[in-house]
């Protein structure tokens, strides 16, 4: 159940996080929404590491969209780094 949660924060978040970083992603919505639901997982696994969660809680939403904005921005400079290497 807890994994399942994750998900549906994690899709929401990807929505969430293109909204308050718009702009030109070069793996567009798809990657975006990956990247929240790896957020949500990171900000579970970090919460449950700090104590914030207990087991069986699935991470915040708060904290779940903060983990997608840190992941797509360096998503951004990584892709976009190598666009311009190549």
């Amino acid at each position: 159940m807890h994994i399942l949660v994750t998900l549906i924060v994690g899709l929401i978040v990807g929505a969430l996080a293109k909204l308050i970083m718009p702009g030109k992603d070069p793996g567009g919505v798809i990657i975006t929404i990956l990247l929240g639901i790896a957020g949500s997982f990171i900000a579970g696994a970090l919460g449950h590491a700090l104590g914030w969660y207990q087991v069986g809680d699935g991470p915040g939403i708060i904290a779940s969209i903060v983990g997608a904005v840190i992941l797509l921005a360096i998503y951004r400079a990584v892709i976009g780094r190598r666009h311009a290497v190549a």
